[in-house]
């Protein structure tokens, strides 16, 4: 299924979780914790949309498991693994000024502070020490390279216009 602009993707079920109905989820929000800060989900599973609700939830050693309601035997919960875990971008907390969601910046124009197009943010990575861009080229780009630019704020990446759907970015066109 496609991307809903609506929705972000904040988790994937990944296995079951002892007998009783438990789901182990991988979270992508930071705290891992913040997944359980939702009650509403929608699955996406196989294309088909699932409305969940949130029983209860907690941290198990590195992972995350909840219980959703109606789920209450192994094999039940065994269907939806694979599932993944969307809420409503309207849920997700304001940011403080010149914060953003990696959903805010996918699809951006990146352009040099020259004006040259590298093309447009396919998607971010966790590195660790910081997140990375990855711009793909686009037919306005001054090439056809992929680059991988680090999202360093005030240092590389210099402007966001969301409402422009474009940053700016002092990066070697070389490198």
């Amino acid at each position: 299924m496609t991307q809903n602009p609506k929705e972000t993707v904040i988790g994937r079920i990944t296995s079951v979780f002892g007998v009783k109905g438990w789901l182990k989820v991988f979270s992508f929000t930071d705290p891992i914790e913040g997944i359980l800060d939702y009650t509403d989900w929608v699955l996406d599973l196989d294309g088909k949309r699932i409305p969940v609700k949130l029983e209860e939830g907690r941290r198990q050693g590195r992972a995350i498991v909840v219980r959703l309601k109606g789920i209450n035997d192994r094999e039940l919960a065994r269907t939806y693994c694979g599932a993944e875990v969307r809420v409503p971008t309207t849920e997700l907390p304001v940011l403080p000024e010149g914060e953003f969601y990696w959903l805010q910046l996918q699809g951006l124009d990146v352009f040099t502070v020259d004006g040259e197009c590298f093309g447009r943010v396919d998607h971010l990575i966790e590195t660790g020490s910081n997140d990375v861009l990855v711009v793909h080229a686009t037919t306005g780009s001054i090439d056809q390279r992929e680059r991988l630019i680090p999202y360093l704020p005030d240092k590389v990446v210099r402007e966001v216009d969301l409402a422009g759907r474009k940053m700016i970015v002092d990066w070697d066109p070389e490198f």
